[in-house]
C-alpha cells in the first residue's frame, strides 16, 4: 500500500488526535521523505499589552503590578510541563517557539532615579525551564536559534504609598523567539534577525524577529523559519508594521532554493488578514487548507483569557500558521504534498490542575502540529 494511502487511513480521526493516532504519526514521521513541525506561542503569562496601552504614564507602575501578578498566577513551571507533554506526544523534528521570556526583578527599584542599574535578580528563564522539562521526559532537543526581540524594564508598585519611591520595584522582561531541533536533525546556515520596522514604547524599541535555518530531515533539506509578527495594527506609510515585517521576511526568503516552511504566531487572521493575503500572493500555501485530517475543522488558535482560567473554549481566530512554499509545480500551483495537521492546547482536557484547584491552559494560544511530505526538485 502506498505511504500516502496509509497516512490517509491512519488519520481519519478528529483534528485533536488520540494517543494512538499520535503514536502512528511518530511512526510515519520516520519516513525519510516526511517532516513534522510545530509552532507554539508559549505566552509570557500576563497581558502586558495593557501596559503599552496606558494613556497616563503614572498608571504604568500599577499596570506592571497587575500583569506581574498575572504572570505569577499562571506559573510557567506548571505550564512548561504541559507544553513538554505536547512535544513528547508529537515529537516534531522542528519546533518554533514564540514569547519565550526571561524575567528579572530589582528590589527596591531604581527606575525612578534614572535606572542606573538593570534588574538582575533572575525570576524565570522560560527556555531553561522548558528544556529541563523536555530532558526530564528523555527528549533530546537542541536550541538551534534564538533572537532577542526586546529587553524592557519598568517600575512596579509594591507598597501602599505611591509617592514613596522605596515602594517600587523594577521588573525587566526579555522576549525571544526560539527554534528547537530534534537531535537527529542536521541544522546549518542559522540566521537570527530582527525586523527593520517595529513599535517604540517610551523610547524603547519593541522589536519582532525571526530565526531561519536549513534543516536536514531524512532524505530532504528544508528552509525552516519561526517568527512572531507585530500584534498591533500600527500604520506606517501606506501599510502596517505587520505587513512590512511580512514583506521583509518574504524578501529574505525569495532566493531560497529549498522548500520553505514558515511557522509562527503571525498575528494575521487566516484567511482574510492583509499579511496573510500577502503571503498567498507570493506563492505561499497555508498548510491547514491542505489538511487531510477533517479539513472542515476551522483550526482556531486564539485566544484564551489572559489569566488562562476560562472554563469554555474561547478560540475564535486562526493566527498560528504553517506556511509552505515549494518550487515544484507548474503555473504557480506549487505542490506541497499531503498535510496532516491538528491543533494542540484547544481541548478542556489540555488544561493543568493548579494547586489552588483551578484549571489553567498551557498558553493563551493553541499550537499547531503538522506532518508534511513536500516534494522537492528531482523527487
Amino acid at each position: 500500500m502506498a505511504l500516502v494511502s496509509m497516512i490517509f487511513i491512519v488519520f481519519l480521526g478528529a483534528a485533536h488526535p488520540s494517543n494512538d493516532e499520535l503514536w502512528k504519526l511518530r511512526q510515519l514521521s520516520k519516513d525519510p521523505n516526511s517532516v513534522v513541525v510545530m509552532t507554539r506561542n508559549v505566552y509570557v503569562g500576563g497581558y502586558i499589552d495593557r501596559i503599552m496601552q496606558a494613556t497616563n504614564p503614572n498608571q504604568i507602575p500599577f499596570l506592571v503590578a497587575q500583569s506581574f501578578q498575572e504572570v505569577l498566577s499562571t506559573n510557567f513551571y506548571c505550564r512548561a510541563e504541559a507544553l513538554a507533554d505536547e512535544i513528547l506526544r508529537g515529537q516534531p523534528h522542528l519546533v518554533g517557539l514564540q514569547e519565550i521570556s526571561t524575567m528579572y526583578r530589582q528590589s527596591p527599584g531604581d527606575y525612578l532615579f534614572g535606572n542606573p542599574f538593570q534588574a538582575n535578580n533572575l525570576l524565570f528563564d522560560y527556555l531553561q525551564i522548558l528544556m529541563d522539562a523536555l530532558a526530564a521526559r528523555g527528549l533530546e532537543y537542541e536550541v538551534s536559534g534564538v533572537i532577542l526581540n526586546f529587553d524592557i524594564e519598568m517600575p512596579m508598585f509594591v507598597g501602599p504609598d505611591p509617592y514613596n519611591p522605596l515602594h517600587y520595584d523594577d521588573v525587566r522582561l526579555l522576549d525571544f523567539d526560539v527554534v528547537l531541533n530534534r537531535k537527529d536533525v542536521a541544522v546549518s546556515n542559522v540566521t537570527e534577525q530582527n525586523y527593520q520596522y517595529f513599535i517604540p514604547f517610551g523610547g524603547i524599541p519593541i522589536k519582532r524577529g525571526f530565526v531561519a535555518l536549513d534543516a536536514g530531515v531524512g532524505h530532504k533539506m528544508y528552509k525552516f523559519v519561526s517568527t512572531h509578527f507585530e500584534s498591533a495594527d500600527v500604520v506606517m506609510g501606506d501599510s502596517t508594521i505587520r505587513r512590512l515585517q511580512a514583506e521583509e521576511l518574504m524578501d529574505f526568503l525569495s532566493s531560497a532554493a529549498l522548500p520553505v516552511i514558515v511557522v509562527g504566531d503571525l498575528n494575521t487572521e487566516a484567511p482574510d488578514g492583509a499579511a496573510y493575503q500577502d503571503f498567498m500572493a507570493h506563492g505561499y500555501i497555508d498548510a491547514w487548507t491542505r489538511n487531510l485530517v477533517q479539513p472542515e475543522i476551522p483550526g482556531f488558535t486564539f485566544g484564551h483569557a489572559p489569566d488562562l482560567r476560562n472554563t469554555e473554549l474561547n478560540l475564535t481566530k486562526r493566527l498560528d500558521l504553517i506556511l509552505v512554499k515549494s518550487r515544484v509545480g507548474t503555473r504557480g500551483n506549487h505542490n506541497i504534498g499531503p498535510v496532516f495537521a491538528y491543533v494542540v492546547g484547544d481541548e478542556l482536557s489540555d488544561r493543568i490542575l493548579f494547586p489552588d484547584g483551578t484549571y489553567v491552559w498551557p498558553s493563551d494560544h493553541a499550537g499547531v502540529l503538522a506532518l508534511l511530505r513536500i516534494p522537492v526538485l528531482g523527487n
